[in-house]
């Protein structure tokens, strides 16, 4: 009988932690509410929709599709560092291309990093 009566007693204890386990994670999932509603209002109010930003009375920007070279880098076997470049630190320039002919552009030869040619 006392076997029965411990089982009893850990199964009720057991009982009683589980009760007050939940009443821990509701009270932290309330708190955790309330700290968010305090940022939320700390923070700045969202735009009316009078504040949105509107479209150009063009209508949307189209988009331009162009061919663009590079500058070309010197061969002189040297190498520039970022800040030599002519756009400035770590920016390359570019121009249109003077032919805007699709076939001008075709790389036939596959020898682009990740095309899977022999870089020949």
């Amino acid at each position: 009988m006392e076997k029965m009566e411990w089982e009893l007693a850990v199964s009720s204890t057991t009982a009683l932690l589980m009760w007050i386990a939940g009443i821990v994670v509701v009270l932290v999932l309330i708190g955790a509410f309330i700290l968010g509603r305090r940022v939320q209002n700390r923070e700045s109010r969202r735009p009316r929709p009078e504040e949105q930003p509107k479209l150009p009375e063009g209508g949307p920007v189209g988009e331009v599709q162009e061919y663009r070279e590079p500058d070309e880098v010197p061969q002189d076997g040297g190498r520039l560092l970022p800040h030599e470049l002519k756009g400035g630190y770590g920016q390359s320039s570019t121009h249109p291309s003077p032919s805007q002919d699709p076939a001008d552009h075709r790389k036939d030869n596959g020898s682009s990093f990740g095309s899977g040619g022999l870089g020949n």
